[in-house]
């Protein structure tokens, strides 16, 4: 496979990195602030994260690190991993204001193991957002499945193949503009701005990335050796994924599509366990 998309997505996220961190959206003052802080994704999952104390985790995709240092203060030992390395230097920053011990390393997801130590981690946690990014999802199983020590669980909570597939544009109605599984060629985007707050004027305005229908996750998941222990739909999302048809919800501050929200599954939780 071309992995041009590498080059042209981590110029993406570079250039969002310090503007994300600054965003309060991020909420970066809180974790300084606070240090029982922890970021609205990983609050959102606690029942079912349940008791991740003493676990050695890893966080794939990690990018500034508000979740995986969210992980460390619910008491894991935690190693953050991403492509960007500004992303890395602002997650660095703030586990250091925040007095939170996590380790944070470079490399892109396929690459993992060799940065990381294979069969050495009881959890493996991927965030929202990540898995767009990713051409080939049964690579994904195989590293996840690698880092995994025998018993060891991932814990994943995504946008939902359905959501990714809706045309953002339309407001008149919920229309299925993009693929809904994986495909080989991405679709590339031209956009100059982000899902956060921000009135940075970005340059790298291109990035490139792919759906994988939940059927095409959880086969690459059993044929690499996991076992299926939940898998959970939810009627949120994280940020704003339709602006104009959605409302911002509480406790956790996610958004909810606001005419018949039960039409469309926003996220999902799913866990599995290495065999």
């Amino acid at each position: 496979m071309n992995e041009s998309y590498l080059a042209v997505n981590r110029a993406n996220w570079d250039e969002r990195a310090p503007a994300h961190a600054a965003s309060p959206d991020y909420a970066l003052d809180r974790f300084v602030a606070d240090p029982a802080f922890l970021s609205d994704v990983v609050r959102f999952d606690v029942p079912r994260l349940g008791d991740v104390a003493g676990l050695r985790g890893v966080h794939l995709q990690c990018h500034i690190g508000t979740d995986t240092i969210s992980l460390a203060r619910l008491g894991a030992s935690m190693t953050g991993l991403d492509f960007s390395p500004a992303s890395l230097a602002e997650g660095r920053k703030l586990a250091a204001a925040a007095g939170t011990d996590v380790a944070f390393v470079e490399s892109d997801l396929y690459g993992a193991l060799d940065v990381l130590p294979a069969a050495a981690f009881d959890l493996v946690f991927t965030g929202i957002g990540a898995l767009c990014w990713l051409p080939d999802i049964r690579r994904w199983a195989a590293v996840v499945a690698g880092l995994l020590e025998p018993g060891g669980r991932l814990f994943l909570r995504e946008g939902h193949p359905v959501l990714w597939s809706i045309d953002d544009q339309r407001t008149d109605d919920l229309v299925i503009r993009f693929p809904h599984v994986e495909i080989p060629e991405p679709t590339v985007w031209d956009e100059g701005g982000t899902y956060v707050e921000s009135d940075v004027e970005f340059v790298r305005t291109e990035s490139h990335d792919w759906n994988h229908g939940l059927g095409e996750i959880v086969t690459a998941l059993l044929d690499e050796g996991l076992t299926l222990t939940q898998l959970v739909e939810h009627d949120s999302v994280p940020w704003n994924a339709l602006p104009g048809r959605m409302e911002r919800i509480e406790p956790f501050g996610e958004w909810r599509l606001t005419d018949r929200p039960e039409r469309l599954p926003h996220s999902y939780t799913l866990q599995a366990v290495k065999r």
